[in-house]
């Protein structure tokens, strides 16, 4: 396609079309870099839209030139989703240059100083493409040499992550590897240096390259090119995770690793680093609507109506007991403040069930929530808790114990000893500790809830706990069988197993669920104990993965022990409930028996308790000894 002459021309330009004429057809510019200039054009016979790379006539160094056929023949050979293919390459008209697939869309640099820096969710999916194609150009004996966010390509309307430019990458061990080549901003400390380089040099450049798209600036600046190189090779970069951003914080501590000055202290491989943040992105699993409304509004008595109601109550109660008499303004009252919220709490239960959830899906769901609540605070407040609050907290305490023995004790003695002495002090005194504890509680709480959503970890521990269960307990009593399916993608496999399995327990004969026994209470136990087991398998599994190649040694011997003993026993568990569910569905169908079904119960009631014996053991051992402190086991 000729240039419609609305792009500028120059003389490299007509020259190097003229060389081209018959083959391809420039139709402008896109850009230069250090190694050449990238046109847009189109091949005549297969009439696609290619990017060509021209080795520009000013650098017509014959070394340079060989480097450049050689590098790029070797690159062509690169066949990856996430590689921009190489169709050709030549040296025509004393023009030495390749031909590539061209990618409609824009940089990763360019997306981020025109639209700002990425969510959590966005730039961990393009970092995993990115180091998918590493891991493929690696395995095949290649370093990229120069990563960087204008070599990262992001693919318009399919939003795919193509790397681009290995024009400088060269075999791994090849002499050319020697030279220090590449960004100065995005290069590794053994690069600065003209270190032998290894893949983990290109695993460096993308952890800088996520710190620029994370954050919108780059690890280290400089008034100059040797400035820069020098901070790379002797400054230790600033964590992504200290700097009060929206990022989840398994990449964050990812990011920090990759930018480690030690290769030895950086992610083993692109296809680990790849693996731990696909880690990532399944942990921030998307909710279903119903879910996340009812973890946001339906689930809490914070809004409009219960404010409304509660401003009612009152002049309600009072009205009921001087038409009715007292007793009947202190049930109002009573009825008012606990059966009013318990309806419509189960309510709300009625309505999540009605569609197809239950009680094990709000764990997950106030986890997710608390999760992106904490990145979006963490943008403003990344230092924790300040004096102001740790103050207001201790006087809310102080205070509120003082009130606790004050209070009673006041009333107390003026219902049994009215004409002490003692009495003219001691209401004042509660009365003092009583508000003090009511402000410093109150400004605690605001202070906190500014860092944390305190509203959202209340009602966590209220439907996750034993009120929750018997809330939704109620609620499916309400509803009988009136439920229907829905999308359950977010649950872990022993949660859809486990409810499975309760549903069909609960639509037995009510002959057949007695003769079962407590089998719901043995399915939670179960749940919770595959739950513990994959909680403390992730854990295992992050250690050994920030162990990095030390993860092979023979000090690492136990916690890999501990993990594969985790794994089968999680196999275990979840094999435990398919094999219930299956034949309470023999039950259903007729081809089962009860005494059937009781010796499976009888084998995982035996299975449950050694899964938390284990689990207790490791307690214990984690409770005696420092390392790894991350792996301790952490609350559903």
């Amino acid at each position: 396609m000729a240039n419609s002459g609305q792009y500028p021309v120059d003389a490299l330009f007509l020259a190097f079309q003229d060389a081209l004429a018959g083959r391809y057809s420039i139709d402008r510019e896109l850009g230069r870099g250090g190694m050449g200039v990238v046109y847009l054009a189109r091949e005549v016979h297969l009439d696609r839209s290619v990017a060509i790379k021209l080795l520009p006539p000013d650098r017509d160094d014959p070394e340079l030139r060989a480097r450049f056929l050689r590098e790029a023949r070797l690159a062509a050979k690169l066949s990856h989703p996430n590689i921009i293919p190489i169709h050709a390459v030549d040296d025509a008209g004393g023009f030495v240059y390749y031909v590539m697939a061209f990618v409609d869309g824009e940089t990763l640099a360019h997306r981020v100083r025109t639209r700002g820096p990425l969510s959590g969710g966005e730039g961990t999916r393009i970092l995993q493409q990115a180091a998918w194609a590493l891991a493929h150009a690696h395995a095949q004996g290649f370093i990229h040499r120069d990563v960087k966010p204008d070599n990262i390509l992001l693919e318009a309307g399919t939003g795919r992550v193509l790397v681009a430019d290995f024009g400088i990458a060269a075999a791994a061990g090849d002499a050319a590897t020697q030279g220090v080549v590449g960004t100065p901003e995005f290069m590794s400390p053994e690069q600065a240096l003209g270190k032998a380089l290894d893949a983990r040099s290109d695993l460096y450049g993308l952890g800088a390259t996520a710190f620029f798209a994370f954050s919108g600036r780059l690890p280290f600046e400089g008034a100059s090119a040797t400035e820069i190189l020098a901070k790379q090779v002797t400054e230790t970069a600033p964590s992504l995770g200290s700097l009060g951003l929206a990022v989840p914080r398994r990449v964050a501590q990812l990011v920090d690793r990759c930018l480690a000055k030690d290769p030895d202290e950086r992610p083993p491989s692109a296809d680990a680093l790849a693996e731990q943040l696909g880690v990532a992105l399944e942990q921030r699993r998307e909710m279903p609507v119903a879910l996340r409304a009812f973890v946001k509004r339906r689930g809490r008595l914070d809004g409009s109506g219960t404010l409304l109601g509660a401003v009612a109550l009152l002049p309600g109660s009072v009205g009921a007991a001087l038409m009715f008499g007292t007793v009947a303004g202190f049930s109002t009252l009573a009825l008012g403040a606990t059966l009013a919220p318990l309806a419509y709490l189960v309510n709300g239960a009625r309505h999540l069930s009605l569609l197809g959830f239950g009680h094990a899906d709000l764990a997950p769901a106030f986890k997710s929530e608390i999760e992106l609540a904490r990145e979006e605070h963490a943008v403003v407040h990344a230092r924790g808790a300040s004096r102001a609050e740790r103050g207001l907290r201790m006087l809310s305490r102080l205070s509120g114990a003082v009130a606790g023995v004050l209070v009673p004790a006041s009333i107390g003695l003026a219902l049994l000893a009215p004409r002490l002495p003692l009495l003219r002090d001691l209401p004042f005194l509660a009365f003092i500790a009583f508000n003090a504890w009511f402000v410093g509680g109150t400004g605690y709480l605001y202070l906190r809830q500014q860092r944390e959503d305190v509203d959202t970890l209340f009602w966590a521990s209220i439907w996750n706990g034993r009120a929750g269960r018997v809330v939704f307990g109620i609620a499916r009593r309400l509803l009988g069988s009136r439920t229907r399916g829905t999308a359950v993608t977010h649950r872990a496999t022993e949660l859809s197993l486990g409810m499975a399995a309760e549903n069909l327990f609960e639509t037995l004969p009510k002959e057949t669920r007695h003769a079962l026994g407590d089998l719901p209470v043995l399915l939670r136990r179960l749940q919770d104990d595959a739950q513990g087991i994959r909680r403390r398998f992730d854990a295992l599994q992050d250690a050994l993965a920030g162990a990095g190649d030390a993860a092979a040694s023979d000090a690492h011997a136990d916690l890999r022990m501990q993990r594969d003993t985790l794994h089968a026993k999680l196999g275990s568990a979840v094999g435990a409930l398919e094999t219930i569910r299956l034949n309470l569905l023999r039950l259903h169908a007729g081809s089962g028996t009860v005494a059937g079904l009781t010796t499976h119960l009888d084998l995982a009631t035996e299975l449950s308790a050694e899964v938390e014996r284990l689990l207790a053991a490791q307690d214990e051992v984690e409770r005696t000894i420092a390392f790894p402190r991350e792996i301790a086991r952490t609350p559903a």
